[in-house]
């Protein structure tokens, strides 16, 4: 009898990775086995009960050939750990798995669920054709790394703006959760510019990569000083703090009195909650290169209306064409249609639907006498819900089809009034891509990283993206004509969707 089984999707996952990962299809599968054990016990809440049982296309596994019970040492390396993942899957869930029979069922139902929530965590996180190791040094090693001693900057911050002319002093610094903001008084107040322009050779001097560099920011919710600037100095990866899901869930919990559409896309460099109403942006672009965390910001944005709204105030549509990131929400009572979009041809019909839609809320508005949706719901005139219209990869979807570019455009231009919102995100910022009239109809930006400044420009109408750090590093401008802000992401995996599946079930029932 087996073990521990696994998925026809678990099997691919395990396959992709030997062969576009590991470079070969001949090494043994428990070493994709134990990457993904590992990748699981990295993540603090337990894993769900959906992943117990087999499955049709799936395989089956012995323990020895994951926990390598009962190998002795031998000279390839082989050996038996079992005793030690008994004993951390016994701290991780508080019981005792040596004891007994049901305890040792409870290890290998624990075991299984482990195995196969890392294997999720890998095909939706890695994709072949991506450097694997590197992503494993991310994903395994950056977080647990000792944080070594670090050296008093200050000295050379004020060393690296000598030699470009400039004199200061340094009047604080403030620790975030990835960057150290310094406080810089400069003597001579015309100074600001040369500090402006002399940021990359400052960053050489710190030994800093001008690619991931230095930012001159404004400081929010602190009246600026004459001739004091605040440079955020980037600190090491092995220092960052990561902002977990679970802090989503509380501020959506605990924040009261806030517009309908309030969303969380993570927190400011200091480590404080950022929030902006989507209704006031109203539409939203967001872009960033592969890996910067333009994905998880996505699905950040969309926990944060399904946590708080019902389906009497909030419907979703998603449109997934690399049908990847969105499957997740399939459950979800808000999803109008019962499902997500993947296909071209549902695509554009849910689209000109819309349009309908709109033009149909637009006559009943009118018949209200009120001008927008918020003003006939606090007139008591009508009660419509809110429609937020996420695409996860623009560039895909127009590059099936030009086609579904024109109901777009007609969204973003008239159905702010309505309650019908746009989310747009895309991994290719480009002119092509971001035309000129989506461009001028959705103000909302959010940037990550990108390759060039030109890229930054698309979707900023500023340079400032290309020196980001990336793993959700972002510039916001939520609404035209506000103030650019740097943000880190709140880090969203599969076990936070699924907690708010259930939080959304729980509130129905």
């Amino acid at each position: 009898m087996a073990d521990v089984y696994t998925s026809e999707e678990d099997e691919r996952t395990i396959r992709a990775v030997l062969l576009h990962g590991l470079g070969t299809s001949h090494a043994p599968k428990l070493r994709v086995l134990r990457i993904a054990l590992a990748r699981s016990l990295q993540i603090p809440t337990p894993p769900a009960e959906d992943l117990d049982g087999s499955g049709l296309g799936g395989s089956e596994y012995a323990l020895q050939r994951i926990t390598g019970a009962g190998l002795p040492a031998d000279e390839a390396g082989d050996q038996d750990y079992d005793l030690a993942l008994r004993a951390l899957l016994s701290v991780y869930h508080g019981e005792d798995m040596f004891q007994g029979d049901e305890a040792d069922r409870h290890y290998r139902c624990y075991l299984q669920r482990h195995v196969r929530r890392g294997l999720r965590e890998i095909r939706t996180t890695w994709r072949p054709g991506h450097d694997f190791h590197g992503f494993l040094y991310q994903e395994l090693f950056v977080d647990a790394a000792p944080s070594l001693p670090r050296p008093d900057l200050g000295k050379n911050i004020l060393a690296g703006l000598r030699e470009i002319g400039v004199s200061a002093q340094i009047h604080g610094v403030e620790d975030g959760p990835r960057i150290s903001r310094y406080r810089i008084y400069l003597e001579d107040v015309n100074h600001y510019d040369r500090v402006r322009r002399g940021l990359d050779k400052l960053g050489l001097h710190l030994g800093l990569s001008t690619r991931r560099g230095i930012l001159l920011q404004e400081e929010e919710g602190r009246e600026r000083e004459a001739r004091v600037l605040a440079l955020d100095i980037p600190r090491p990866r092995d220092s960052w703090q990561t902002v977990p899901g679970a802090r989503l869930r509380e501020w959506s919990a605990q924040e009261k009195d806030l517009p309908t559409l309030t969303v969380w896309p993570g927190v400011d460099v200091l480590g404080k909650p950022v929030h902006f109403d989507l209704a006031a942006a109203p539409h939203l672009l967001i872009g960033g290169t592969t890996g910067s965390g333009k994905s998880v910001c996505l699905h950040a944005l969309l926990l944060s209306l399904l946590l708080r709204l019902t389906p009497r105030d909030l419907q979703v549509v998603l449109i997934d064409p690399k049908r990847v990131e969105l499957a997740r929400y399939a459950g979800f009572p808000h999803l109008m249609g019962g499902q997500v979009l993947e296909d071209l041809g549902d695509t554009l019909e849910v689209l000109a639907g819309l349009i309908n839609e709109m033009e149909q809320r637009t006559l009943r508005l009118r018949q209200a006498g009120v001008t927008n949706l918020i003003e006939g719901r606090e007139q008591g005139r009508i009660d419509l819900p809110n429609i937020v219209l996420v695409v996860e990869e623009l560039s895909d979807l127009l590059f099936q089809s030009r086609e579904a570019e024109d109901p777009l455009v007609r969204l973003a231009q008239k159905a702010r009034a309505v309650g019908i919102h746009l989310v747009l995100a895309t991994q290719r910022p480009d002119a092509e891509t971001f035309s000129g009239l989506l461009r001028s109809n959705v103000p909302g930006r959010v940037a990550l990283s990108v390759r060039a400044a030109v890229e930054s420009k698309i979707i900023l109408d500023e340079t400032g993206a290309e020196k980001l750090l990336g793993a959700g590093d972002m510039l916001l401008r939520p609404q035209a004509g506000a103030p650019t802000r740097r943000a880190h992401g709140v880090w969203i995996n599969s076990d936070d969707i699924r907690l708010c599946l259930q939080v959304v079930q729980g509130r129905a029932e």
